[in-house]
């Protein structure tokens, strides 16, 4: 997990020139830089505004609340469509495509802080109701103490639970990850709290 922007960058070396550019062109704004999620983030007045994040295959920029930017260029992807209702990401393959849409890339998070400052947000929807998988509730309705320690979750990490549990596929595998969250439930530690 890395503690800095400087670590990220370096350990990400393959991306590097790409990176500290982007970092240069989101910092030409007023934000804050920070590490969120084991990536840097810039904030403005504590509210996330934009991401860096470097992959196998490209390098991106995400805008928390990119759904509300006009876009009137296309750059902009839902990198989780059906679960991300504001986040947009903007993908980069090399330095030379970033150089250039530096001056796009500038209005856009220009754009972002703006939409920020003027207070516009898009909001979660209120989530589905709650759905434990059966092999979840078999362990909770057995184990009074463990049952308790996953009703006093958050209902983000209960969610996550359940959703870890129902995405396997095979039997074995929703039996070694029952196996896996029982000690997290019992210690009140998110699924993805060492992401944080």
């Amino acid at each position: 997990m890395q503690k800095t922007v400087s670590d990220y960058i370096i350990k990400h070396s393959e991306w590097q020139n790409e990176l500290i550019l982007l970092k240069d062109l989101v910092l030409s704004q007023p934000l804050e830089e920070t590490i969120k999620w084991g990536a840097p983030v810039y904030t403005f007045k504590g509210k996330n505004i934009v991401g860096l994040g470097a992959f196998k295959s490209y390098v991106g920029l995400w805008f928390f609340q990119g759904a509300l930017l006009k876009d009137k260029e296309q750059k902009l992807v839902n990198a989780q469509e059906g679960k991300t209702q504001a986040m947009r990401q903007w993908r980069f393959n090399s330095l030379s495509e970033i150089e250039a849409n530096s001056s796009l890339i500038t209005d856009y998070v220009k754009e972002a802080v703006a939409n920020q400052k003027a207070g516009k947000e898009i909001k979660p929807k209120a989530g589905k109701p709650l759905e434990i998988p059966l092999e979840l509730q078999e362990v909770l309705h057995k184990d009074t103490e463990l049952k308790e320690a996953f009703e006093a979750l958050n209902l983000t990490r209960k969610r996550d639970f359940a959703e870890y549990i129902t995405l396997a596929k095979r039997a074995e595998t929703k039996q070694s990850r029952l196996e896996k969250i029982i000690p997290m439930i019992r210690q009140g530690i998110g699924l993805n709290d060492k992401y944080k």
